[in-house]
């Protein structure tokens, strides 16, 4: 028999507006038979309406929501240009070689591919070969998925909830800093956040009736997403499998057996391009690039699985295990999500989720075993600790960014959380809880502001003072006027969300370039590990943010800290400063930390004059007679140029539309192309220039491995040629004596 509290709950509607009523459990509601009930509607009329038992406000209110989410992301779109020159050359080769296309390849000449699956790549690359390459084309597919993940989010807990409830659960997605900033660049995890947060969507309406169909639909979205970032999104596998086995509606045999069909859809969704991948000649495709050994499944397992969890990334630029619970990619352990790291991407409202879930699990503890509102706290809670608790405790390498699969599950649960407890605010322990959630969200909001004492130093003062006053309204809203009841939950809602959204706004002001980015005003995330040690990426104790005009690519914000040791090209400990002025146009200066607080100039061509950690994460700047002399028969060649490291072939591809090798992968470290190899396509004329990181060796560690071995071939061998400051290597003619 079905609980009042099993059943849809609504929001108070605005006065005028005819009340919506619960709406009874999907499992329940029957079916009317064909021609009967009200005529059917125009679809028109349909979209805007919504359904006839929604509020006349429900459909508009999401529709502008959808709305003002893509105008956000929209905002100041190019000034991020290429974003991740990275992915963006990979991009730009997708767009000219099918080939490249459905490897993920980093040019045109399929050398190398990129450190993950290419399924992420692929709208993008679909979208530069109609609108030709430039930022929007490469950008606005992820700023859709962003849109997308707000409609799931909101669908999911409209279902079960209130329209007040689902607009809440999107708005705290779209106005999380770390959301901004990834569904407005050009890495993976745009893709994997939507995905994952259809997964959870489709297991939840599985739940309702049992249909297997939404179950296999569920495998199909974690399958690509696999093919988006490989392992990880294999995280939320466990509980949402539990929770269906545990509460579906149907027999156990029939659970079991519903499970077992969604994992071979997902096997198959996940798989194919894998089997094809592997089956495939080697000497036929592209390198796979972050292997050591040219597998898929190495890749898989070791550097992208495994190894981002012990700090064992084979060919890693440096992983975990340092001392205690300190990696080189930053503190591990229970607070890591709220630590001056990470606090400001994600954590706003991380202790309020918290809150509210348990008050949705206590709140759902006397239900049926098939309840859906209990389901869906289940499914999209167990997603959020699950993830919370591994990326708490990753010891491999580990972004500010990857938090941003953390958004739509914080979202969903802060929404249903609030929707219940509102309903049931007339009990004494649920108004309590309400206001518990208020006050958490606003004194961790204050926390997080004060770490950015010069950043609208009086908002988090008005956050304490209205959290706190929302409480004490919300402590009584089951025992005081209606209106004044929606008034503490209004103020308690700004207050809860103004400091992510002001530094929501903070990020979408700048542009972000390179390999690590993130949100909010200068300073707000200080990564105190990397490479080589505290004080790595991020800037550490005081470190600092950089501006750089990288090419065709306007203003770009990163934040990047020296190590001590142990990453190519040195750094030092606590500060760092990189400022690029460049483009196509213009000369490219870069500010490297070496050793000792010493300081080195690099101009325009190869990796800031010094390789290294600059080179590495961020591409190099190209002037006009660097562009000129790499396009000069450029067409007679497979690849125009050579150079080590991708981000810093990336530059030289996306400066001149030609492809360039990037040797040694992502890392410099890969083992691709052997020396041998490379010798052979000298010989063979296929590639016309090599470009000098002015290191003698670039990003690869030591003077034995492959990089190494290359540069100091062709240095030895062919003909220096100088451009500006840029220092090529043209491969077609010998050197003097």
């Amino acid at each position: 028999m079905t609980t009042e509290l099993d059943q849809t709950t609504t929001w108070d509607t605005p006065p005028g507006s005819a009340p919506a009523g619960p709406r009874p459990d999907a499992r329940e509601t029957a079916v009317p038979a064909p021609g009967s009930g009200e005529p059917k509607q125009p679809l028109h009329r349909r979209l805007w309406r919504g359904r006839p038992e929604d509020p006349r406000w429900a459909r508009p209110a999401f529709l502008a929501l959808l709305a003002a989410t893509l105008l956000l992301y929209l905002y100041n779109l190019s000034a991020s240009g290429y974003a991740n020159s990275f992915y963006s050359a990979a991009v730009q080769a997708g767009s000219v070689s099918w080939k490249a296309l459905f490897f993920g390849s980093l040019d045109a000449g399929n050398a190398i591919t990129v450190d993950k699956p290419p399924a992420s790549l692929w709208p993008m690359a679909l979208s530069v070969r109609v609108f030709g390459l430039n930022t929007w084309a490469i950008l606005v597919p992820e700023v859709l998925m962003g849109v997308g993940s707000v409609a799931v989010v909101y669908a999911s807990v409209r279902r079960r909830f209130s329209a007040g409830a689902g607009l809440i659960a999107g708005a705290v997605l779209a106005l999380t800093p770390v959301a901004a900033l990834m569904f407005r660049f050009n890495n993976p995890d745009a893709m994997l956040a939507l995905l994952m947060a259809v997964a959870c969507y489709a297991v939840a309406r599985a739940l309702e009736d049992g249909r297997t169909k939404w179950l296999v639909w569920a495998g199909v979205a974690i399958g690509f997403a696999f093919l988006a970032k490989t392992l990880q999104a294999f995280l939320i596998l466990p509980p949402l499998a539990i929770v269906y086995a545990v509460c579906a509606p149907v027999s156990v045999k029939k659970r079991f057996g519903q499970l077992a069909v969604a994992t071979a859809a997902l096997t198959v969704s996940g798989g194919w391009w894998v089997a094809i991948v592997e089956l495939w000649p080697a000497a036929s495709r592209p390198y796979i690039g972050g292997s050591q050994n040219n597998s898929f499944l190495e890749l898989t397992f070791g550097y992208n699985g495994l190894g981002r969890l012990n700090g064992e990334e084979t060919g890693s630029v440096g992983g975990g295990g340092g001392g205690g619970n300190t990696g080189q990619w930053g503190e591990t352990g229970w607070d890591r999500m709220f630590n001056s790291e990470i606090g400001g991407q994600i954590s706003w409202l991380l202790p309020a989720a918290l809150v509210l879930l348990v008050g949705g699990l206590v709140a759902t503890r006397k239900l049926g075993r098939s309840s859906t509102t209990r389901g869906l706290f289940l499914v999209w809670g167990g997603a959020l600790l699950i993830t919370t608790v591994v990326f708490s405790y990753m010891a491999g390498i580990f972004h500010q960014y990857y938090t941003v699969a953390l958004a739509p599950y914080l979202a969903a649960v802060i929404g249903m959380g609030a929707g219940l407890l509102w309903e049931k605010r007339s009990e004494i322990w649920a108004s309590l809880t309400l206001a518990a959630s208020v006050v958490a969200a606003a004194a961790w909001s204050y926390v997080l502001l004060n770490r950015t004492p010069d950043y609208l130093p009086w908002l988090k003062w008005l956050v304490l003072v209205g959290g706190l006053a929302a409480a004490l309204g919300l402590i009584f809203a089951g025992r005081i006027n209606r209106r004044l009841a929606l008034a503490a939950a209004s103020v308690g809602l700004v207050a809860a969300l103004a400091g992510p959204a002001a530094y929501t706004v903070s990020t979408l002001q700048e542009g972000h370039t390179g390999s690590i980015v993130t949100a909010g005003p200068a300073g707000a995330s200080m990564m105190g590990g990397g490479p080589g040690g505290r004080g790595g990426f991020g800037g550490g104790p005081g470190g600092r943010t950089q501006n750089g005009n990288t090419p065709n690519q306007g203003q770009g914000r990163n934040q990047q800290g020296g190590g001590t040791g142990g990453f190519p090209g040195g750094g030092m400990p606590g500060q760092n400063q990189q400022n690029g002025n460049g483009g196509t146009q213009g000369q490219g200066q870069n500010q490297q930390g070496g050793p000792g607080g010493r300081t080195g100039d690099g101009d325009g061509g190869g990796m800031g004059g010094g390789g290294g950690v600059g080179g590495l994460l961020n591409g190099a700047s190209v002037t006009d007679e660097a562009k000129k002399l790499l396009e000069a028969d450029s067409g007679e060649y497979t690849w125009a140029a050579a150079a080590i490291g991708a981000q810093n072939a990336a530059s030289y591809q996306l400066a001149t539309g030609d492809a360039v090798m990037a040797i040694g992968g992502f890392n410099g470290t890969d083992p691709s192309p052997t020396p041998a190899q490379f010798k052979q396509y000298v010989a063979d004329g296929r590639i016309h220039y090599f470009i000098s990181s002015g290191s003698g060796g670039g990003t690869s560690g030591g003077s034995d491995g492959t990089s190494s071995q290359i540069t100091s071939w062709v240095e030895a061998n062919f003909k220096k040629v100088t451009v500006g400051s840029a220092t090529f290597y043209d491969l077609t003619q010998k050197a003097s004596g």
